[in-house]
């Protein structure tokens, strides 16, 4: 109720940004999901390969999702101007995005390809682009989180589960998708409005529309250049399970 009430006050100009924006809601909570700590990070970097490092580290300092990521190909990116430029696949929207320091640093020790079209992650783009089976992905990513310790190994799909037909699967706290949760809150607890927090996430709504007809390129950089450098961070100890 009080986000509503900030959201309309912040929609008809009584305030800058709607505080109550950085509260979890309950949905959030009920769909066990939440954001990475900086310890878990640290700790799937380690156990990443050098793909799934850069696929992790671009999610993070972008804050898209997992389709986007692995479609990713040098044309979108441009070393010169420091910045992402590419169409989300959910929406269509045309992201301008600078590119975070610790994840430049890692792009410059990918092998550069002659063909603008080459992928920034081979394998993950085979997959996204070709029989377009994410849940491939989203299963290998899984695969990864077992191996720091962070979920659970699941059954095969094909063995009985003794809950019923019909029953879901037992979702994880974190998947790829946290990252982008991740990214947005380190964001807003580093500081940055709401709008530019949007704008970099891909988050749009009517009010930042009619508000904000552009967020200029100086402010995301200075955005992202808030976030922490998680491949700087100490090494963590891998959680017991």
């Amino acid at each position: 109720m009080i986000r509503n009430l900030f959201q309309t006050a912040w929609r008809d100009g009584f305030v800058p940004e709607n505080p109550a924006a950085k509260v979890q809601t309950l949905k959030a909570v009920e769909g066990n999901r939440r954001p990475f700590t900086m310890d878990e990070l640290k700790i799937l970097l380690d156990v990443a390969s050098e793909e799934w490092r850069g696929m992790i580290l671009a999610a993070l300092y972008t804050g898209q999702r997992l389709k986007d990521i692995a479609s990713l190909t040098w044309a979108n990116v441009d070393l010169q101007r420091d910045e992402f430029r590419f169409a989300t696949s959910k929406t269509g929207h045309r992201q301008v995005i600078p590119i975070a320091r610790p994840l430049r640093r890692h792009l410059e020790t990918l092998p550069g390809s002659d063909d603008p079209r080459g992928p920034l992650f081979p394998g993950p783009f085979k997959i996204a682009t070709g029989n377009r089976d994410m849940s491939a992905l989203s299963q290998q990513f899984h695969d990864l989180l077992v191996a720091a310790g962070l979920a659970l190994p699941r059954p095969p799909k094909w063995k009985p589960q003794g809950k019923g037909r019909d029953a879901q699967r037992v979702r994880s706290e974190v998947t790829f998708h946290s990252l982008r949760h991740t990214a947005t809150s380190l964001l807003k607890n580093a500081g940055v409005s709401e709008a530019v927090a949007r704008d970099i996430i891909g988050h749009e709504s009517a009010a930042i529309s009619r508000h904000y007809t552009h967020i200029d390129e100086h402010s995301k950089r200075k955005a992202l250049s808030k976030l922490p450098d998680v491949t700087a961070l100490p090494p963590a100890k891998k959680p017991k399970t």
